[in-house]
């Protein structure tokens, strides 16, 4: 099998990889095995904070499941069009999904884009393995990598778009991959999303603080509202629902357990998709 050219470089020496049957490999002779699952590990050793960082392995399996049902499906499609419509007329754009998960959204893109009559190149980047499983399975045709996105695998300026969607924010690092007039899409969520759940967990609820952000080597270029209400009838997608949020880490115990008696959650949900150009 010839190798083929990789969207990751060597995050050892920052040269390009090449892709094989069976592992990564850069001309300096550092290789990367790739996982039976579809995927590779790119996070170096001494840059590991736990044995398996990132979402843990119920975690990830909750997460799907709760997407798999269309929750956030308002969300993905109005991302979709958003990039669609942005991404230009680069005929086989670089796609790169910062904190990609189970590869939800990153699959949603690239058919969006294929659809649209473009050939998209995709790949995602996450800590968890356990989520990244499950995104090479989503997506055969996408690379996907165990990696930081405050290190991230991939060269200078080589990539179109990257959408970061709830994930850690590295503005310095997504301006360095990203190529002159490349598009950035950063999902946040709005004042009042998840508003009913808040007032199970809280006494006093507070909206989330949104603003615009303007980040060195980008100009902002507008941002789309997302509005809508799910209505949740399966205790088990409550607490999946809790556990994508912030809230998960810093509820009291007293919040969590009313939440959890709960067999029926209607909410508001809201999500605000801001988009930058690289300047």
């Amino acid at each position: 099998m010839k190798p083929l050219e990789s969207l990751f470089c060597c995050p050892l020496c920052s040269g390009p990889l090449e892709r094989e049957e069976r592992q990564y490999r850069c001309p300096a002779g550092h290789c990367f095995d790739i996982a039976a699952a579809g995927y590779t590990n790119l996070l170096p050793a001494n840059r590991k904070h736990s044995k398996n960082p990132g979402d843990d392995k119920e975690m990830v399996a909750a997460r799907s499941a709760f997407l798999e049902k269309g929750y956030y499906a308002p969300l993905r499609d109005a991302l979709c069009a958003l990039v669609v419509r942005e991404s230009g007329e680069e005929p086989s754009p670089v796609l790169l999904d910062s904190g990609c998960g189970e590869g939800y959204y990153t699959a949603g893109l690239f058919q969006a884009l294929a659809k649209a009559g473009k050939e998209p190149r995709a790949a995602g980047v996450d800590l968890s393995k356990f989520a990244l499983r499950r995104a090479a399975k989503r997506l055969p045709q996408g690379e996907f990598a165990v990696a930081s996105v405050y290190r991230l695998p991939a060269a200078d300026g080589s990539v179109d778009v990257l959408t970061n969607v709830f994930s850690p924010l590295a503005a310095e690092e997504f301006a360095r991959v990203l190529k002159p007039g490349g598009l950035y899409c950063y999902v946040v969520p709005a004042p009042r999303h998840l508003w009913e759940m808040k007032e199970i967990l809280y006494p006093q609820p507070y909206e989330n603080p949104v603003k615009r952000e303007d980040y060195p080597g980008f100009r902002w270029q507008g941002a789309e509202q997302v509005r809508g209400r799910i209505c949740l009838e399966d205790g088990a997608d409550i607490m999946a629902l809790f556990g994508m949020t912030p809230y998960a880490w810093k509820t009291p115990k007293e919040g969590v357990e009313r939440l959890r008696a709960l067999k029926r959650l209607d909410t508001e949900i809201g999500f605000d998709l801001h988009w930058y150009r690289r300047q």
